[in-house]
């Protein structure tokens, strides 16, 4: 089923585009990601911090390619976040992050994923692999599942991560024998695997690709259960709600989707596609805090689109979008009512909801890289006064940093001076239904 606003809504979304005024796209190049970005141009980087390509790199060991690099003499003020660590990779990008409880993942270029020792990265171990382009990368408990070059899946035992000994279990699909004849060749994805996600409760793992489909993975059986050919362009992300099993999809031809499956034996269908732009949409991010369900979708035209769940009828509204970023939106993470971008235009931004609305303050814009933002992840800390999140951030200026984020209570105003008072642009019908109480 397809969503579409009325004319007056269109009308008001073209006149609000008209006023944003973004400026033209642009791209970082000269690396391996030119295909991905086929207008690049060298750009100069970022003047509001020194840049680390002018400061001494450290190795930290004969047989890694990654240096530490210098830290600031001093932290961020009064916005009171700073980083903490920082690793230059000289070879090559890195494409995909992801967190445990003490350990930072990275996929890059090569056939080897990096484990750092969170929060500074004091400590690192490798996981070999016998191929490389690690460009998706999910850990789920003691699993972490990675995607590579010959568009399979490797899973990996981290029971043992505290001795340094991850296990590789399976590698998804099987490669077939020698001696067998008959391979189910729907099974494989025929192009770059580009994102992950997974429902533990199901044990179901669910991969886009770049081409075009999503395919459906029974973790415990090691096989595809399904096959969808989701879109008509590559799909860049996919995430799962494991409350109601509704798995969400985008893709470069600017559509995003949502699925349901009844049952685990029954196959998924499409119950509705979110076309609110016409730009392509590269990430997405689900926002679950208390009773509330937010979608959250970054696109080309530098847009945070998000969309509010209906606690009766279950159908996602759009509520608005969030402007800020310059140019393409590549990646999002939701944490609580905390909602983090990363942006073409080399910053991170960190974005808090109110509760009981639709209503953002942009709280903190990061700006520490000196190339496209491309993958992040971040983890909530915490004391009895102070809300504090660590971000993970890697770029196509081929570093990765760790940031530590203090969030003071909003009621306190204690970071008023430097919050940037942003508000979304309101869908009118959201705002209509909200006045009318509609299923409320």
């Amino acid at each position: 089923m397809e969503l579409y606003s009325d004319e007056n809504v269109w009308q008001f979304v073209d006149e609000e585009r008209k006023n944003i005024n973004l400026p033209r796209r642009f791209s970082f190049g000269g690396g391996a990601n030119n295909a991905e970005f086929p207008d690049s141009h060298l750009s100069s980087a970022r003047t509001s911090c020194a840049s680390a390509a002018s400061l001494p790199l450290w190795k930290m060991s004969p047989e890694t390619p990654w240096t530490r690099s210098p830290l600031p003499s001093s932290p961020s003020p009064p916005l009171l976040y700073h980083c903490l660590a920082s690793l230059h990779r000289s070879e090559g990008d890195i494409f995909s992050i992801t967190v445990t409880n003490d350990f930072i993942f990275t996929g890059s270029s090569s056939s080897r994923i990096h484990a750092w020792k969170q929060p500074d990265c004091t400590q690192t171990v490798c996981l070999k692999a016998s191929t490389g382009q690690v460009r998706s990368i999910l850990a789920s408990g003691n699993l972490l599942f990675t995607t590579h070059s010959d568009f399979r899946i490797r899973l990996w035992d981290l029971s043992l991560m505290h001795y340094f000994r991850p296990k590789k279990l399976a590698t998804i699909p099987r490669r077939p024998s020698l001696f067998s004849y008959h391979t189910n060749r729907k099974s494989h994805h025929k192009n770059t695997i580009s994102c992950l996600a997974y429902n533990a409760a199901e044990k179901i793992l669910y991969t886009g690709s770049h081409d075009h489909t999503v395919k459906v993975w029974s973790v415990s059986e090691r096989r595809c259960v399904e096959s969808l050919t989701a879109h008509e362009g590559q799909v860049n992300a996919v995430v799962v709600n494991e409350d109601d099993g509704c798995v969400f999809t985008c893709s470069s031809d600017g559509t995003v989707k949502i699925w349901r499956s009844v049952s685990k034996e029954t196959p998924h269908i499409l119950t509705m596609t979110l076309k609110f732009q016409p730009s392509p949409v590269n990430a997405l991010a689900l926002s679950r805090c208390g009773d509330d369900c937010f979608l959250y979708s970054g696109s080309s035209d530098g847009l945070i689109n998000f969309w509010e769940k209906e606690r009766i009828s279950g159908r996602y509204n759009h509520a608005g979008f969030l402007q800020g970023h310059h140019f393409s939106v590549l990646c999002l993470v939701a944490v609580e009512d905390l909602i983090l971008s990363g942006s073409e235009d080399a910053t991170i931004r960190i974005w808090k909801r109110e509760e009981g609305n639709s209503f953002h303050s942009c709280l903190a814009v990061i700006d520490g890289h000196h190339g496209p933002v491309r993958c992040l992840a971040a983890a909530m800390e915490s004391d009895e006064t102070v809300k504090g999140l660590l971000v993970y951030s890697a770029s196509l200026d081929q570093t990765m940093k760790v940031w530590r984020v203090k969030v003071y209570p909003w009621e306190k105003g204690e970071d008023g001076e430097n919050a940037c008072k942003i508000s979304p642009v309101l869908s009118p019908s959201w705002v209509e239904r909200k006045i009318q109480a509609t299923d409320y």
